[in-house]
């Protein structure tokens, strides 16, 4: 069975983010989605938070889990036992990043592979940044992240503003 891990930091997550789960859920025999603690960033939503919701959005996907790590991502794989890295693309940007990613991911562990996955048209503009400045600034995000996420980023930022 393939077992492959999708990693970020999914703050939050949106469409695009659960657009390459669903479309690697059907190319792989599981899934581990890895939610990324990095200490260095500032996220809007903790580490558990991301993995909460992340698991209330993907609840009908038998094959996929959710885990947190920190660390090297390679460290992570072997300690999952995943052979495969899956990267989300939506500019040419993206790729240049990625591949440097990939390539220093191989030499660390030459056992993995990277697979890049191309998000569907309808999500290549979309980024967690993006949803949270629209939210930051009271607008609807509703098309861009599920229900679910939608109401934890609206309170989230209601806290903020209250502050």
């Amino acid at each position: 069975m393939l077992k492959a891990i999708y990693p970020g930091s999914f703050d939050p997550v949106t469409y695009g983010h659960l657009d390459v789960i669903r479309r690697s859920a059907k190319l792989v025999g599981h899934l581990i989605v890895g939610v990324l603690n990095n200490n260095a960033k500032m996220p809007l939503f903790s580490a558990k938070e991301r993995v909460k919701m992340l698991k209330d959005v993907t609840k009908d996907l038998p094959n996929v889990e959710i885990a947190l790590f920190d660390g090297l991502l390679v460290d992570f794989a072997k300690e999952m036992e995943a052979g495969v890295i899956i990267r989300g693309l939506r500019a040419i940007t993206d790729f240049e990043y990625e591949l440097q990613m990939s390539q220093t991911n191989h030499k660390l562990g030459p056992e993995l592979e990277t697979i890049f996955l191309t998000t569907s048209i309808e999500y290549s503009y979309l980024s967690s940044t993006t949803v949270k400045e629209i939210a930051a600034f009271g607008g609807d995000v509703g098309q861009f992240v599920p229900e679910e996420v939608r109401k934890e980023l609206e309170q989230k930022m209601n806290a903020r503003r209250r502050m």
